[in-house]
């Protein structure tokens, strides 16, 4: 540590020299002022670190042993001084040998022996613990199979590709019960968040890529102060036909949050699924346009985007209230909002042309304005879809590592497991934690109570068996 008076006093030679106490220029001269100490702030980085994490003693003992150098007398302690050090280690692979011994009665000559213990996938080598970290590799941490390859030859095991892809599929046609009852969990809500992202699919005509597609459905009811635990359930198709969706929703009656994709028109024709839109929808047409105008102050899209942030800035202040809540305030808030940039938007309209950016952004938001304003008088609905557009962020960045599914099987496969892995993290569990509990489990449970390992039925037991493990680090 810098001793700051005396680095002040060595770099700057400007500053006047204070006088000795009996000098006799002492009661002319008055001393400068320096300036104050900032108050010490911990930056991050600095904390203590984590209590349950594992300690490595090192013992530095000095270079003379246990006798002084000055004298040769002995050395006795007085004290010590200790200072720590954030490592890491790369996980290791260990096999797990079962041994079944065989036990013979000497009387009757029978012969006993424990049962082999059942594995995740039959005859497969992968323990629960190894399946579920490729997955949360592959799916959470967006790291391809053949980058898994490479990582694990390097601690000298040799997992070729195609034996990690029969262990993802293996895995997946083991979870997909699972997640089966997380979309009857989500279609059981009255209200779900729906979207989807495009993903590129081999074996198309003459073995080119096509386009598949991820749709998202999320229940989460947390903003408006519900305590249902939320989940995510994700479907695959080969296109983007709106049949898809309708297949989906088909047994679900209640608000569905999305954009206004016109594949989800015929969803709302009997009235058993109520719409409602998405103002960052609307919204990022405007900033689209705002940062081609380079984001200039006083253009007409940016006095739209300070619109859309007045109703922006209530929901912030309302969330986590109860539905009731939510509506008494919209209604007390939002509404004028809404009926000012509603004049604002039509005014707009008759003054640009038709065919101009702004005029097609103002269209999008006035043709959709009914699905646009429900959630006023409606305390459950969001006046956005960021639920579902969250949910699909994990899809994005993987779609940019591993580039492309090898099939629609494939697809299929990255829906199961990207709806137990996003319903984990919801629920704020370990993703590898999880999969490895009911990988290890799901064999042999009763298909008829499957819901008991759904991530917020066994949350407790993985909060129970973490802490002996923290203790004990």
């Amino acid at each position: 540590k810098l001793d700051h008076a005396g680095q002040m006093e060595l770099m700057d030679g400007a500053l006047a020299p204070v006088p000795a106490a009996n000098d006799a220029c002492a009661s002319t001269v008055t001393p400068v002022a320096g300036r104050k100490k900032d108050k010490s702030k911990t930056r991050p980085g600095l904390r203590d670190l984590p209590a349950h994490l594992p300690r490595q003693t090192v013992v530095h003992n000095p270079e003379g042993g246990c006798n002084c150098e000055a004298c040769g007398n002995g050395l006795r302690v007085i004290g010590q001084d200790v200072s720590e050090i954030l490592d890491y280690e790369p996980g290791n692979f260990l096999v797990i040998r079962h041994v079944r011994p065989k036990l013979a009665c000497g009387h009757c000559h029978s012969i006993s022996q424990a049962l082999a213990p059942k594995r995740p996938v039959d005859r497969a080598l992968a323990g629960a613990g190894l399946m579920a970290h490729v997955l949360v590799s592959k799916y959470a941490d967006h790291t391809p199979l053949y980058r898994q390859n490479q990582i694990y030859a390097r601690d000298g095991v040799e997992l070729a590709v195609s034996t990690l892809t029969d262990m993802v599929a293996g895995a997946a046609w083991l979870l997909t019960p699972l997640a089966q009852a997380i979309g009857r969990y989500v279609l059981n809500g009255a209200k779900i968040h729906g979207d989807d992202t495009p993903i590129r699919v081999l074996g198309g005509a003459r073995n080119k890529a096509r386009t598949g597609r991820l749709w998202v459905y999320v229940r989460d009811d947390r903003a408006s102060g519900q305590a249902a635990p939320p989940a995510v359930w994700f479907q695959y198709s080969g296109d983007r036909k709106g049949e898809h969706p309708r297949r989906h929703l088909r047994g679900f009656e209640g608000i569905l949050q999305a954009d206004a994709f016109s594949g989800y028109n015929r969803l709302f024709d009997d009235g058993r699924i109520v719409e409602a839109a998405c103002w960052s929808h609307a919204r990022r047409k405007f900033y689209d346009i705002h940062e081609q105008q380079h984001k200039l102050v006083g253009t007409l899209a940016h006095e739209a985007l300070q619109r859309i942030a007045a109703i922006f800035a209530v929901e912030a202040d309302i969330q986590g209230q109860s539905a009731e809540q939510r509506t008494c305030q919209r209604r007390r808030r939002t509404r004028p909002v809404l009926d000012e940039l509603q004049r604002w938007m039509s005014a707009t309209l008759a003054q640009v042309s038709a065919k101009s950016p702004i005029a097609l952004a103002i269209g999008y938001s006035m043709s959709n304005w009914r699905a646009l304003t429900r959630f006023v008088d409606d305390g459950r609905m969001e006046a956005h879809n960021n639920v579902a557009e969250r949910a699909l962020r994990g899809v994005a960045i993987g779609r940019k590592n591993y580039l492309h599914l090898g099939s629609d099987s494939g697809g299929e496969r990255a829906a199961v497991i990207y709806s137990l892995l996003g319903t984990a993290k919801l629920n704020g569990l370990n993703p590898r934690a999880y999969l490895r509990y009911v990988i290890e489990r799901i064999a042999e449970h009763p298909s008829n109570r499957i819901d008991e390992l759904l991530p917020w039925a066994v949350a407790e037991q993985l909060q129970q068996s973490a802490q002996p493990q923290r203790r004990a680090a």
